[in-house]
């Protein structure tokens, strides 16, 4: 707009527009030369020069820029009459603005020179002039020979230019001894520090190299002014580092990084109020998003003793900006609040922090987290208390928290511990009976009756106990009746029906209610008894004896096969040992099952139950182990009480557990079921998660239809089995043939004590 403006002519438009960006902006180096270019060409009389000076006055302060800073003296010289009439006045407020320009940028290597020229040029005209009196004109020359010396010590590109310079101007006031000795010609103080300046400059020429590379990034270009900082800050030299910091931000205004380091260098060493301003000032205009800049910039005026009126000002500039996220709007909040809070000594009002709080609270309160909002509000209500000695107000905090978040239980643990460390305990107790009845989100109900309980245990009475204990015991067995209702509703086929036959009289009482597909193997054994008998006891420890090595064959197979499976032997036993007194075994259903997969190998089954405690509804979590270290293997099962929970927890893929993030899916039933057909290649199904403690199905085929004393061996699990008994692949029973091997090891007893040796 500027520049279409420039080209149409347009004087007032333009101006107003360049005023109303740099209301906003700063504005470059070009544009404020251009700008003063503009009211130059249209000036007339000393009120214009009164403005064009102000407009120089107000770039230089933006950023570094030695052409700006030419012009600004060369427009000084040729327009101001007190400078151009050589009086005193104007003797003495040119030579306060080379002053202005050498400490801003005398000591820029590269470009600095070109300050000190001018400077020099300067007084060389002024001695030029004054020829009368001999006097002034020593004073006159005493005043270049020292700017000599000043530049002589600077490390600067074209140090030794200067000189010569130096030595050409001694030799036509006459000073020169002896041409040939370099001695002679330039004292030795002067001497000692122009090479120690010379030194400096070829230590930092490289830097200065990688700077004027024009095909440098910005990026690079930043890490070699970081990198140039860095070297400088290692010598010590204040005014040099700030002068390097005021060179990149003049090259990247827009770097968080350089004012950042920039301001806090100047909190940790020069701490002059005007500067510090300045600087500020000037990181929050071209850096408007951080928040951390403002929050320092606040911090920083209350180090110089500022006065409220200004840490207002910045206050409301700060929270008119754009961040990133509500938590730096309430950083910049809290940081307001403790400054006042700091200056409750000095007088001010505490209706100054009440009215902080409440703001931010209305503008944060609908956007911001439950943590977020915890701090504010516990903030709020201890300051209430402990400045402002209004224990109503800061009940009134807690109670409007409660209003919009009411089924939170950290807000009500905030408030009640509030009204215990005060000593309030008739009012935490009004607080638990309010809360006990609440839904709270996971096992919030649970802990607040039990915390009530506690409560009493400690601050009341034994009626007070009796009645927490009246109240809280049927609040948490409808909870706890609650929970096993979602539980049945999530997996119907989890309560195991045999049980009620084992607890109740009756319906032992009633053997026809009770029949099983299976025959008990004692009655086999009536009609074919084995070749060699026993006494009861060999034959049950025998029989422990095979059940745990044949358990102890499944774990190891489990452990070096992918998908788990088992091995079964059924033969001959005695009495009791039934199958139809044994449970039906489960099958995980995995209707309402979430499979998680990468997780974090240190994680266990509690940090799985804690990663889901903000939604709640888990049953059951199997967490897939190694068989052979008991180590995670990354991969788990986690059964909800109902799909809502699930899906839920779906919406929390991605999500980091410990240092990982984690994919959660749901698990897929007809894959499952697949898996659980694809063991069975022979006769029977065997289960499918041997991770999850399931035991083995009934097998579906009826003992009578197997000959006497058979031994037979079901699923890939083949460690502990004798060679003839194991059908090799593709074998079909429509083929099959006596197996020589097999006959001979046809009785049990006789497999069983082969089974003893393996």
């Amino acid at each position: 707009l500027i520049q279409c403006l420039r080209k149409s002519g347009n004087i007032e438009k333009l101006r107003a527009a360049r005023e109303e960006m740099n209301k906003y902006f700063p504005l470059t180096p070009k544009m404020w030369q251009d700008w003063a270019k503009d009211e130059i060409s249209l000036s007339s009389g000393r009120g214009s020069f009164d403005d064009i000076e102000k407009l120089y006055e107000r770039g230089v302060q933006e950023y570094l820029n030695i052409k700006l800073w030419r012009d600004y003296l060369d427009y000084v010289e040729e327009h101001d009459q007190s400078v151009s009439q050589c009086s005193q006045s104007g003797l003495s407020k040119m030579r306060d603005l080379y002053e202005r320009a050498i400490t801003a940028g005398g000591l820029h290597v590269t470009e600095g020179s070109k300050l000190w020229e001018a400077y020099r040029e300067y007084e060389m005209a002024i001695l030029t002039i004054n020829d009368g009196n001999d006097e002034e004109k020593a004073k006159q020359v005493q005043r270049v020979r020292a700017l000599f010396h000043r530049q002589l010590s600077v490390p600067l590109a074209d140090i030794e230019s200067t000189l010569a310079a130096y030595k050409s101007w001694e030799a036509e006031e006459g000073n020169t001894r002896d041409p040939d000795s370099q001695v002679d010609d330039v004292p030795p103080n002067v001497l000692s520090a122009y090479k120690k300046a010379s030194e400096m400059y070829n230590a930092r020429k490289q830097y200065e190299d990688e700077l004027s590379d024009a095909a440098e990034s910005e990026a690079n270009k930043l890490q070699v002014f970081l990198k140039y900082i860095k070297f400088e800050e290692s010598f010590g030299d204040p005014a040099r580092v700030q002068v390097l910091y005021e060179r990149a931000v003049s090259e990247l205004p827009v770097s968080s990084d350089l004012w950042m380091g920039y301001t806090s260098y100047l909190d940790r060493t020069l701490k002059v109020p005007a500067i510090l301003k300045s600087v500020y000032h000037r990181a929050t205009r071209n850096c408007t998003w951080v928040s951390d800049l403002w929050v320092h910039y606040l911090l920083s005026l209350e180090r110089i003793r500022a006065s409220e009126d200004e840490l207002r000002h910045v206050f409301e500039l700060a929270i008119q900006c754009s961040f990133p996220s509500m938590n730096e709007y309430l950083n910049i909040y809290l940081t307001r609040v403790d400054s006042l809070r700091r200056g409750m000594p000095t007088g001010l009002d505490f209706e100054l922090i009440r009215q902080t709080f409440v703001d931010a609270a209305e503008f944060l309160s609908p956007q911001l987290g439950i943590e977020e909002l915890l701090l504010l509000h516990a903030y709020w209500a201890k300051l209430e208390c402990n400045i402002g000695k209004d224990i109503a107000a800061a009940r009134a905090v807690w109670e409007n928290a409660l209003k919009k978040s009411g089924c939170v239980l950290e807000v009500w643990q905030h408030y009640i511990s509030m009204e215990i460390e005060m000593g309030h305990t008739h009012e935490a107790r009004s607080l638990y009976k309010r809360c006990y009845s609440k839904k709270f989100a996971g096992s919030g109900s649970e802990a607040v009756c039990h915390a009530w309980i506690r409560f009493e245990r400690e601050h009341g009475t034994l009626d007070d106990y009796d009645l927490a204990i009246k109240k809280v015991t049927p609040r948490l067995k409808e909870l706890i009746m609650f929970k096993a209702q979602q539980e049945a509703k999530s997996d119907p086929s989890s309560a195991p029906k045999e049980t009620s036959y084992a607890n109740d009289s009756s319906q032992k009482r009633k053997p026809s209610k009770m029949t099983s597909k299976v025959q008990p193997p004692a009655k086999k054994r009536k009609d074919n008894p084995p070749k060699k008998t026993m006494s009861s006891d060999d034959h049950r420890s025998k029989e422990q004896s095979i059940d745990s090595h044949l358990q102890e064959a499944g774990e190891v197979s489990k452990g070096k096969a992918e998908a788990p499976v088992e091995m079964k032997v059924e033969g001959e036993s005695k009495g009791g040992n039934t199958s139809s007194n044994q449970p039906k075994p489960y099958f995980y259903s995995d209707k309402c099952t979430a499979y998680m997969s990468n997780i974090d190998l240190k994680a266990t089954e509690l940090h799985i139950r804690g990663f889901f405690s903000d939604i709640g509804g888990v049953v059951d979590i199997r967490l897939l182990r190694d068989r052979s270290t008991k180590k995670s293997r990354g991969l788990a099962y986690v059964d909800f009480s109902d799909k809502d929970h699930l899906e839920a927890a779906i919406r929390k893929n991605k999500q980091k557990l410990l240092s990982k993030k984690v994919s959660i899916a749901p698990s897929d039933p007809s894959k499952s079921k697949k898996n659980r057909e694809a063991g069975t290649s022979f006769k029977d199904k065997l289960p499918s998660g041997g991770d999850h403690g399931e035991k083995a199905p009934v097998d579906g085929t009826s003992e009578k239809e197997m000959p006497k004393g058979e031994t037979k061996i079901t699923g890939k699990n083949t460690l502990f089995a004798p060679r003839a008994l194991v059908k090799p692949l593709g074998w079909n029973k429509k083929d099959e043939k006596p197996d020589v091997a097999a006959e001979e090891l046809k009785s049990n007893d006789e497999f069983r004590n082969l089974l003893l040796k393996k």
